[in-house]
This record gives C-alpha cells, sequence and structure tokens, in this order.
C-alpha cells in the first residue's frame, strides 16, 4: 500500500480544452489534481465533487445561484440534475482537489 500520492511523477492529462488533471486511484476512489485554465469552455455537469480550491478563483453557476470559491475553500456539490453546475476560473488558472468516487 502506497500512503504517499506522486502527484509529481503522475502526467498530465486532459480531459477537455482548458483543463488538466492528474489522477491517483485506489478502488473505487480517486483523487484528481485539476486546473482550470481561464479558456476553458463553460459545460454543463451533473456529477458530484468534493474538494478544496488549492489556488485561484473559481465561480460555479448552479440552477438559479452563483458562488464563488477561493483559494482555501472547500467545496462539496451532491451529484444529480438538480445540482447541476457549470464553473469558470476567474483567474488565469485554479488548481483544486477533488476526492471522487470511480463512475
Amino acid at each position: 500500500m502506497t500512503y504517499l500520492v506522486p502527484f509529481d511523477s503522475l502526467p498530465w492529462t486532459s480531459p477537455m480544452p482548458g483543463v488538466r488533471e492528474k489522477r491517483h486511484q485506489v478502488g473505487a476512489r480517486v483523487l484528481r489534481l485539476v486546473e482550470y485554465a481561464d479558456s476553458m469552455a463553460p459545460h454543463w455537469c451533473s456529477k458530484g465533487h468534493v474538494g478544496h480550491i488549492v489556488l485561484g478563483v473559481l465561480e460555479i453557476e448552479f440552477q438559479g445561484e452563483t458562488v464563488t470559491f477561493q483559494t482555501g475553500d472547500a467545496l462539496f456539490i451532491p451529484p444529480g440534475d438538480e445540482h447541476a453546475h457549470r464553473a469558470a476560473a476567474k483567474t488565469p488558472v485554479v488548481t483544486a482537489l477533488f476526492v471522487e468516487d470511480v463512475t
């Protein structure tokens, strides 16, 4: 069992333009280090997220509400269409760390 997550040695992958991530999976859980560029195209997401904003400012629009998350803030977004959201980086780059179930 490895307890240290070696993010420095993991490769970056890009699931979409303006987003890159490093993933570390153990069983059914994944730890993702994500960077959002301010060039990321807006898109709606209904996946759940539990995480921490490591650096930057991320604005997340929900249906009828917009919440701004800054360095040091944590977020908890349940899964489902009723929690659909889309994010926009308000700084050139936002770095976030997420703990998620593998889907």
